[in-house]
């Protein structure tokens, strides 16, 4: 019996030790202490081995007897294993900053520092924009006509997004912009994603690009020359980074600028030839200034001894002699402006290079450092503002729809899809409000970047095939009624641009975040390089510290919230305080898996790619599920968004677990494998998929007149003003308004028409509202009522049909089939 408490006093108190980190001075007493009572109370064999392993620990972990022996051999070793950290990959770990991601890599996030990012809300000019500018540039919006008539926004719209402003809404106020927040822009996006080709039109030029280069880099007079004419669409910019070779690996440019001597206007002028191919680059074909990066040489020396300088960005003129510009690409689904740029021998000064002569071989650093703002706001935000779209438009559609006599958003397998959908739009809204908030407070998150633009942009791949299906035939039948069918043949530009979403899953969110997140990974390789043993002995000893902590509380949180005992506290209300918790306990999973994986793996793990990927989805999964619940914890709930809580948390969850089953399953090194999967999940799964009585629940408040669906469709376009084009949305919204009166009208034909209190040849519900007046059952104004409600819902059901030959842009090769 003595021998059984001392085990337990021992495990339960390493555990203790272990999970605080508190070092190997606290592990080195425990094993004393209990070694010494066990010889002392008849244990002789438990406190022997337990002196033994406290001689282990003192040799081993305190650093003045390590030093002599263990730690130059460790520091040889890891010299040997550890990744060569190249130049570009070591300028992308540098760009942005860390922050809850950090915490998710630690194991212990700190749920204060999170919920402390307050979130102080838009200014009255911000609110005012979204509420009527955006209004107004949406409702100039044809879809059709957009996409298949004209190709292009219309005149009059480029007027207006000029006139107001749009383009600027990063240029800061003092050079004429908007100065807008990023959660103004995240939100003004969200309202435009109405039409994909406006959005992106609108979206770029506040993204990566010449205005957020020339911001953070930019010389005065190239600030004070530029910015202005940005603001107020005066110069349409584009930049040039993709071409034939260089898409995913955008340091592979095989574009370049050399430094030469030209005569120009009869002074000789020192400059750059550039030779460069470039596809894929959004406003090209209307661009006046184009942002052009390329691999700068001076061969001749003219700068310095440095021969190859490295990524350049410049500015060049589209007037510039030798550029090739204006042909267009057809993007999928939307004819956004998207075209090639050629340039043969291009000479321009060196004054072009954006931030001067001295911002020489610094593109590479400049590009990375903005793409991880924006990556986090235009594409994202354009996803989440399908969302709310999707959920608007197929929500109504479902109520209005009948068959069987009933609306088939009552019909269980609509329901299904109608509530992922529900749940996706959620977390997209939650996600891109916190971390543009994240953003207004300073931060630049690189990884999170990385994570938004991956996930919300397959979760608006996957709604939207969602919504046609909810739409079946209305969707699948193109034309001016349509306003989804487009949306969705273009979203394969969203999952392909910005880093496409194989690449950033697989290779850069947890590729990146490995190093630059993890608490100790990036002072190791520091060390390494500095060759440093003594800063190698203190991160390589708390990382070890980090490495056990990780399993006790992977462990200890996993049986305790398993069974239901010693809850960690949260500052969460109930409702979300088991989704953090559990977060908690995923995220030291999630370190103890990526040090393992790590270890065993070594360099080779940049090439285990599925692995990577799998790692990156739990890290992803779990910044999703915090985002949510600071969203729900400082908002203002409405009825049945427990529901969606609850839903889109256990939706996330599943996925994270899911992500840790695959691999353990897949770890090369199996025995590692069979060790992490009891600790991470010592009592195996948490999480199922979402209850059917959540996705019944969520799927009728979105279908209805609620405070959820209103909530989750706000900033969106939704009122229709005289003059402005077809607003679906607000037709839905209108019919669903009279749908509490409507329903029980609905009822009352169905039933008469059962009982024969109408004529068998009244199929139609017209035919059967005028019957129901003849038989008394419906007042003059009931009929009045249902006749243009009716007349309504068969316009949103209606699709449109063509002439025969519309479709042929060559009339002459039409094949006029004989009919007879």
């Amino acid at each position: 019996m003595v021998t059984l408490i001392l085990l337990v006093l021992t495990v339960s108190s390493l555990l203790y030790v272990f999970r605080r980190e508190a070092g190997a001075t606290a592990a080195l007493g425990v094993l004393a202490i209990l070694g010494v009572a066990g010889l002392v109370f008849g244990a002789s064999l438990l406190g022997l081995l337990l002196l033994v392993a406290a001689a282990a620990v003192a040799v081993c972990g305190l650093p003045v007897l390590r030093n002599r022996w263990l730690s130059p051999r460790l520091f040889a070793m890891f010299k040997k294993v550890a990744p060569r950290v190249s130049d570009t990959e070591r300028t992308a770990l540098e760009a942005g900053s860390v922050g809850w991601d950090g915490e998710l890599f630690s194991g212990k996030p700190d749920w204060d520092a999170l919920l402390d990012i307050t979130d102080d809300g838009l200014t009255d000019k911000e609110q005012a924009f979204l509420d009527h500018q955006c209004s107004v540039a949406a409702g100039m919006c044809n879809a059709w006509d957009i996409a298949r008539e004209r190709a292009d926004l219309p005149p009059e719209l480029w007027a207006y997004l000029k006139q107001e402003g749009f383009f600027g809404m990063i240029i800061p106020e003092a050079y004429g912009g908007l100065g807008f927040s990023a959660k103004a822009q995240s939100l003004v996006l969200q309202k435009l994603a109405v039409n994909e080709t406006l959005m992106v039109t609108v979206g770029v030029p506040n993204s990566l690009g010449p205005g957020e280069l020339l911001l953070k880099y930019g010389t005065d007079a190239q600030k004070d020359h530029y910015l202005p004419r940005l603001a107020d669409g005066r110069e349409i910019p584009c930049f040039g980074l993709t071409g034939p070779r260089a898409g995913s690996d955008a340091t592979a440019l095989p574009d370049t600028g050399v430094v030469c001597k030209q005569v120009v206007d009869g002074k000789e002028v020192l400059g750059l030839r550039l030779n460069f191919e470039k596809r894929w680059i959004t406003l090209a074909p209307i661009a006046t200034v184009v942002g052009l990066a390329f691999r700068m040489f001076d061969p001749e020396h003219l700068l310095g001894d440095e021969e190859d300088l490295g990524i350049t960005c410049a500015l060049i003129p589209r007037d510039t002699d030798g550029m090739e510009i204006g042909r267009r690409h057809h993007p999928i689904g939307s004819p956004f402006m998207n075209g090639p740029i050629k340039g043969q021998d291009v000479f321009v000064p060196l004054e072009t290079i954006i931030g001067g002569p001295e911002m020489a071989g610094q593109g590479w650093r400049m590009l990375v450092e903005c793409l991880s703002v924006g990556r986090c706001i235009t594409l994202p935000s354009g996803a989440t503002g399908t969302a709310r779209y999707a959920l608007g438009w197929s929500g109504g559609f479902a109520r209005i729809r009948r068959q069987f006599n009933v609306p088939v958003a009552e019909m269980e397998g609509v329901q299904e899809p109608l509530a992922r959908i529900a749940s996706m739009a959620y977390i997209a809204q939650a996600t891109v409000r916190q971390t543009a908030n994240i953003i207004d407070h300073g931060q630049k998150p690189a990884v999170p970047s990385a994570i938004l633009k991956s996930q919300l942009t397959e979760f608006q791949r996957s709604l939207l095939g969602d919504a046609m299906d909810i739409h079946g035939g209305r969707a699948v039948t193109l034309g001016p009624r349509n306003y989804i069918g487009i949306g969705y043949s273009a979203n394969p530009v969203a999952i392909t641009v910005e880093g496409a979403n194989i690449m950033t899953r697989n290779l850069m969110i947890f590729g990146q975040g490995a190093i630059r997140c993890h608490p100790y990974v990036l002072e190791e390789l520091a060390a390494k390089d500095a060759d440093d043993l003594k800063a190698f002995d203190s991160a390589f000893f708390a990382h070890t510290g980090l490495i056990l902590g990780n399993a006790a509380r992977a462990l200890t949180l996993g049986l305790s919230l398993g069974l239901g005992i010693g809850r960690p506290t949260v500052p969460f209300d109930t409702l979300a305080a088991p989704y953090a918790q559990d977060v908690a306990r995923l995220s030291a999973g999630f370190g103890l898996a990526a040090d393992a994986a790590m270890a065993s793996l070594g360099a080779s793990l940049k090439l285990r790619e599925m692995l990577s990927a799998r790692l990156g989805d739990v890290l992803s999964n779990l910044y999703l599920t915090s985002m949510v619940l600071k969203s729900w914890q400082e908002g203002d709930q409405v009825e049945g968004e427990d529901e969606l809580l609850h839903y889109s948390c256990r939706f996330l969850l599943q996925r994270a677990e899911q992500a840790f089953i695959e691999l353990f399953d897949n770890l090369p090194n199996r025995a590692l494998a069979r060790v992490l999967k009891p600790i991470v999940m010592p009592l195996g799964r948490r999480w199922a998929r979402p209850a059917d009585a959540l996705t019944r629940g969520i799927a009728q408040n979105v279908s209805k007149d609620t405070a959820l669906r209103a909530k989750l469709l706000a900033h969106t376009w939704d009122t229709q003003e005289e003059g402005q084009q077809d607003n679906p949305l607000a037709r839905y919204n209108a019919l669903l308004a009279d749908q509490e009166r409507a329903e029980p009208l609905y009822r009352t034909l169905t039933k008469a028409y059962a009982k024969g209190e109408l004529p068998a040849e009244a199929l139609h519900p017209e035919q059967r509202i005028e019957a129901a007046l003849a038989a008394g059952l419906f007042s003059e104004d009931d009929a009045r009522f249902m006749r243009e409600h009716e007349a309504e819902v068969l316009a949103m059901l209606s699709v449109d049909d063509f002439a025969f030959d519309a479709f042929a842009s060559a009339k002459e090769n039409v094949t006029w089939h004989d009919a007879a």
